[in-house]
């Protein structure tokens, strides 16, 4: 199972917005020097961010963004669905209804969904601003 160098990013970029005090925007080309990317790659996945309604854009001079709500109310899993989607991992592909499992319903495709929804679950109980937290303890220790 792997998700996209995006959704990466996606969750670096908000883990470093929701360690700024409240209210403060980070322009694009900041955002993107922080993790060596381009700014017009970051770009793309910060419009997908903002219409997610998960981080909100300010234009001007001191522009940019910033968490669009509290990063306590912003999970991992919110993160990557704005990123990934809503789809499902595993799909099976296999015709049921003959001699190979004389079964309709695929039991390898329920496991699989069994495992995404507790990993989903999981994700849905990390928070951003837990991992900012821990973030911020750590660089305070060296």
């Amino acid at each position: 199972m792997k998700f996209s160098k995006a959704t990466n990013y996606a969750l670096h970029t908000m883990v470093y917005l929701a360690d700024k005090p409240k209210g403060t925007s980070i322009g694009v080309e900041r955002l993107a020097e922080t993790q060596k990317l381009s700014p017009t790659y970051l770009s793309k996945i910060l419009t997908k961010l903002v219409k997610a309604g998960l981080i909100e854009s300010t234009p001007g001079a001191k522009g940019g963004y910033r968490l669009a709500r509290k990063g306590d109310n912003i999970t991992f899993l919110d993160v990557i669905h704005a990123i990934e989607g809503q789809t499902v991992l595993f799909y099976c592909s296999i015709d049921h209804d003959d001699d190979f499992s004389r079964n309709e319903e695929c039991l390898i495709e329920n496991a699989m969904i069994e495992a995404e929804e507790k990993m989903k679950e999981s994700l849905d109980r990390k928070y951003i601003m837990d991992i900012a937290k821990l973030m911020r303890s750590q660089k305070n220790l060296q």
